[in-house]
């Protein structure tokens, strides 16, 4: 059985977990608690990644594949149902989509890291602010766009962001002005798999 180094709490894992749940691969991967920090990483995790970062999935001959896009297209490929990345030239703004989402995710985790691992004294108000800046910017790029009918990685991984958002950033008023987002946001949590991967 494959193993997924595995944290509840990261919106990257959720990816992985999204796809699981939509294309029917939940009970194929077994999950491994992968619960990681960059000034402490778990031995587990560098075992079979060398850096150290979930999530990773390790296959049933031992090798391993990581960084949750790699994933996500390696378990894409698994299933025969309808795929989350489209075929032709639909794939493209797919993946741009992803990417969008998936550089979310990192400013969001970015923002966590210099709040609880630096001390406060050292905290860069103004880095954590710009980070702040590249996730509405993108969320204003987003509200722009409009979304296919049907599930790609693209939307999960937006979705994911947003949802990431919610979790860590209780405060920020993000839907204030973007209510088609707000809209796709609500759309996709509805869905059984994001119910069944909610951060905690």
């Amino acid at each position: 059985m494959m193993k997924l180094r595995h944290a509840a709490a990261s919106p990257f894992v959720r990816k992985v977990m999204v796809l699981l749940h939509e294309t029917g691969q939940v009970d194929d991967v077994e999950l491994e608690n992968g619960s990681t920090s960059p000034l402490d990483p778990n031995p587990g995790n560098l075992a079979v990644n060398p850096l150290g970062k979930i999530p990773c999935l390790v296959l049933e001959d031992g090798s391993s594949i990581y960084d949750s896009r790699v994933i996500t297209r390696y378990l894409d490929t698994l299933h025969a149902g309808a795929k989350l990345y489209p075929e032709g030239e639909a794939l493209w703004p797919a993946l741009v989509m992803e990417a969008t989402g998936d550089a979310m995710m990192e400013a969001g985790v970015g923002i966590i890291y210099e709040r609880r691992l630096r001390e406060e004294a050292k905290r860069s108000e103004a880095w954590m602010a710009a980070q702040r800046g590249k996730i509405a910017q993108a969320m204003d790029k987003l509200e722009t766009v409009r979304f296919a009918e049907s599930l790609d990685m693209g939307q999960v991984s937006v979705a994911c962001a947003l949802g990431y958002i919610d979790f860590r950033f209780p405060e920020w008023d993000w839907r204030s002005g973007r209510s088609a987002l707000a809209a796709f946001a609500r759309r996709m949590e509805k869905r059984p798999s994001f119910q069944a991967t909610a951060p905690a």
